[in-house]
């Protein structure tokens, strides 16, 4: 079978990313799956995908992997900015380096890797870039204020390039999960109570991290292959939307952002976090992270 194609997909060490990178290769794509922690992702190497060492906040990593992609085959037609985390904390608490990596990863890597490809996507005037954002990119919550402003820009950031690079054929599109099921909360909830769990904030932030925790429950999350699915729909549909929330809840929850002004959904979160925070009471916290 001739091959759809060149993908490359960034944090493919697990979760959304390795569902993706199987995803792509199933559908036919010669598949890069690119991490910092190649020897978690034998799995992928086994199914036949390609798997690199690369870190998105180093430089000569990216262009190296770039180099090498495209030495051997020549192309590259869709890349999935996948690689990022959730950094939790009160604004006042974060560390400012902290904080700036959190940008490093979820932005500014991102934005490298782009500039990286779009040279090679220009050149045969056609591609794919799907950017991995959240519904925490259109709405907001405590404790996570450097993490919703890292999503926040990659929405402003994908919808001027898409605006940038469509005379050259190429789309943009912006996946936006909702609750899934990978290390992402459980990490989250961690950084919060090391972050503010002592802090002046601290009775505030350990219900945020109950919160948090809970998220973790299958009840209140999906599988990473339905984010995986619908990359795999932005990456070879002819005309894709230019967002698709995807996950439990996604949908219902953006349209109660578009719906309500400001105040109003403050008190919606205000409100789902008290209730939230009354059904952690009686359950154990996740252990074995």
């Amino acid at each position: 079978m001739s091959s759809k194609g060149t993908a490359l997909v960034t944090g493919a060490s697990s979760g959304i990313g390795e569902a993706t990178a199987l995803r792509l290769a199933e559908a036919g794509f010669t598949v890069y799956a690119v991490a910092r922690r190649v020897d978690r992702m034998s799995g992928l190497a086994d199914a036949g995908i390609h798997v690199l060492k690369m870190d998105v906040t180093d430089d000569k990593s990216m262009v190296g992997g770039i180099e090498q992609i495209v030495a051997d085959t020549g192309r590259i037609d869709v890349l999935v900015n996948n690689a990022g985390y959730g950094s939790y904390g009160a604004v006042e608490d974060v560390p400012m380096a902290e904080a700036k990596y959190q940008f490093d990863v979820n932005v500014f890597g991102l934005a490298r890797l782009t500039q990286l490809v779009l040279p090679h996507m220009r050149a045969r005037r056609s591609g794919r870039i799907i950017n991995i954002s959240s519904i925490g990119g259109r709405i907001y919550e405590p404790f996570g204020g450097w993490y919703h402003a890292t999503k926040f820009a990659v929405e402003g950031l994908s919808d001027s390039l898409r605006l940038e690079v469509a005379p050259y054929g190429i789309k943009v599109v912006v996946i936006e999960p909702a609750g899934i099921r990978t290390e992402w909360s459980g990490i989250a909830a961690d950084n919060l109570r090391k972050t503010s769990g002592d802090s002046a904030y601290a009775d505030h932030a350990a219900k945020a991290a109950a919160v948090l925790d809970m998220a973790e429950r299958p009840a209140f999350t999906s599988p990473s292959e339905v984010v995986a699915n619908k990359i795999l729909k932005a990456a070879t549909r002819r005309h894709p939307l230019t967002r698709y929330p995807t996950g439990r809840g996604a949908g219902a929850i953006l349209f109660t952002r578009w719906l309500l002004p400001a105040r109003m959904f403050d008190g919606v979160i205000k409100a789902a976090f008290a209730a939230a925070g009354k059904m952690t009471k009686s359950a154990p916290r996740p252990t074995g992270r």
